[in-house]
């Protein structure tokens, strides 16, 4: 049975609701998962009026959807109209007046919302697993909240110790042992127990993404990895330790390795997920590669959770020009999961 998945609408002054009305006219969706919306059924609806031909008309994607509000999580249970996607649109403040390309408190607010809703119907077995679209981390700090995006607000929520970010997107998987601070606190982020947790965490955690053996290569924080103390001592002092930890424990892990030849070897095949050390190593030779299909997943969650790997893109809302593409990529990864033994 196609499992039941939540997609959130984001910040909606961002892209995100455009890209779920695109999604939700696509065959392979519907072929995926019972997608299930979550965000204001009056969003929607504005963004389909004034994107109506856009979308629908001049692109071709087909009948615009029919949505059909829920009032109340029972009524995810009941037998659902296939024509007809559910959007979630109980205990929401009400949201007019949205000017595409202009986040702000209220569209904050709203965004974390949403992703409460989600995580709530998911741990409530209403929902098998839930895929986010981006908020905005400027809109949400407006409104009053510290996060510095999905990941810490979900670990949050669902009282998560050991948690990381993986990116997902063509032939490579990578996992961040420090994602969203400035390049100089990075060194002080990482400690010898930390990386030894996360090894230990993709270990345990990648099979339920399609890999029951995974082999993990470590890249190195400094050029050519440190080359022996050279470049700086995070390698000997941090990084080797944790890898030799890890292999006592019968884990396949090598590293550290120079980043700069890393990622194209881990492409080719050497390895199936690399720890990156920081944000921009991992991401950069990612999106390079699969900059449309690339995917975030959250390690460590007792949820599935599963999100586009762009952001908000105000400069292109409301215009109708929006990619759907990592979004449903995003849909088949949390539904593959959803049905994979764990």
């Amino acid at each position: 049975m196609r499992p039941k998945i939540g997609i959130t609408l984001g910040d909606v002054a961002g892209i995100g609701p455009e890209i779920v009305l695109k999604a939700l006219v696509c065959p392979e969706l519907k072929g995926l998962c019972r997608p299930v919306v979550i965000g204001h059924l009056s969003v929607l609806e504005h963004y389909r009026k004034i994107l109506g031909h856009q979308i629908f008309g001049a692109q071709n994607l087909g009948v615009p959807p029919k949505l059909k509000p829920i009032s109340s999580p029972e009524e995810l249970l009941a037998e659902q109209d296939e024509a007809a996607i559910p959007v979630v649109d109980f205990s929401l403040p009400p949201l007019d007046d949205i000017v595409p390309g202009q986040p702000q408190a209220r569209t904050g607010e709203a965004a974390i919302i949403y992703i409460k809703q989600a995580v709530a119907l998911v741990q409530s077995g209403y929902l098998a697993a839930m895929t986010t679209t981006p908020i905005s981390k400027w809109a949400i700090a407006q409104a009053g909240y510290k996060y510095p995006g999905h990941t810490e607000l979900l670990a949050e929520l669902t009282n998560a110790k050991i948690y990381a970010m993986m990116l997902v997107g063509g032939p490579l998987k990578v996992v961040l042992a420090t994602t969203h601070c400035a390049l100089s606190e990075v060194p002080g982020q990482i400690s010898q127990i930390k990386l030894m947790e996360l090894i230990q965490l993709i270990h345990r955690e990648l099979p339920r993404w399609g890999v029951p053996n995974p082999r993990i290569a470590v890249a190195g924080l400094n050029p050519h990895a440190g080359e022996k103390g050279m470049f700086g001592r995070e390698e000997e002092e941090r990084i080797r330790p944790a890898v030799a930890a890890a292999k006592s424990l019968d884990i396949d892990v090598i590293g550290p390795l120079p980043a700069d030849t890393l990622f194209y070897r881990v492409a080719k095949g050497m390895a199936d997920v690399v720890l990156a050390m920081y944000h921009d190593q991992g991401l950069i030779p990612l999106k390079l590669l699969a900059f449309r299909q690339a995917v975030n997943i959250t390690l460590g969650l007792p949820v599935i959770r599963t999100s586009v790997g762009h952001g908000c893109a105000t400069d292109i809302a409301g215009r109708g020009s929006a990619d759907p593409t990592s979004l449903l990529e995003a849909v088949r990864l949390a539904a593959q999961a959803a049905t994979l033994p764990w």
